[in-house]
């Protein structure tokens, strides 16, 4: 499989991205720029080094767009003893950032699918959820990413994916609801036609709110 095959069977790479990154002076020197306009001096003893700190925290926060999840999904594992049934992921934490204010979303992943002669191991799925997070965000095109990323790549009979999550752009700002948190789901293949399979996925999920901060 090509890079650029790779690029559309998982729609996990804006091909509109920038085509040069700025240098990390520049990045620095934009931080500094916000501090000002916050109405504080860099300069200060307390804040001089926080433009570098700023950066590598930003680098940690969005890895993710240096990394691609298809690569992450190419080893499985055909020996599986004849097991067919559903294989199921719960509580994988996650933290992003909502790309309309780039403030954290939290919650937790879960996924399901449904094996087609082959698995993958189970640590490659919470690295998937991982990579689509550590990138600006809205919760239903992260869900929508990693359900299809997973389906395209490992080809199962079906696909379940559902997130419940918090986001500080509405718990810190804004109309500032703590408790509110957002759910969505993303079903593919036999998870979306065979209501069944659905129900099943969500009854091994249990309530996913109770979850949510434990």
């Amino acid at each position: 499989m090509s890079k650029l095959d790779k690029v559309a069977a998982s729609d996990m790479v804006a091909l509109d991205r920038i085509a040069e990154k700025p240098s990390r002076e520049e990045a620095e020197d934009a931080v500094r720029t916000l501090i000002r306009w916050s109405g504080d001096n860099p300069s200060r003893e307390g804040l001089l080094g926080t433009p570098s700190r700023f950066v590598r925290a930003w680098e940690e926060f969005f890895a993710g767009y240096e990394e691609d999840p298809v690569d992450v999904l190419q080893r499985t594992f055909q020996e599986t003893g004849g097991y067919d049934e559903m294989v199921v992921l719960r509580d994988i934490q996650f933290f992003s950032h909502c790309e309309h204010h780039i403030v954290p979303i939290v919650g937790k992943v879960h996924v399901g699918y449904l094996p087609e002669n082959r698995v993958v191991g189970i640590s490659k799925l919470a690295r998937v959820v991982d990579i689509f997070a550590r990138r600006m965000q809205i919760q239903e095109k992260l869900t929508a990413e990693i359900a299809t990323t997973i389906n395209q790549v490992m080809k199962p009979k079906g696909v379940g994916v559902l997130i419940e999550a918090q986001h500080q752009c509405m718990t810190t700002r804004g109309v500032q609801k703590s408790e509110v948190s957002m759910v969505t789901s993303h079903m593919l293949g036999s998870f979306r036609d065979d209501s069944k399979m659905r129900s099943e996925f969500l009854s091994l999920l249990g309530n996913p709110n109770s979850r949510l901060t434990t």
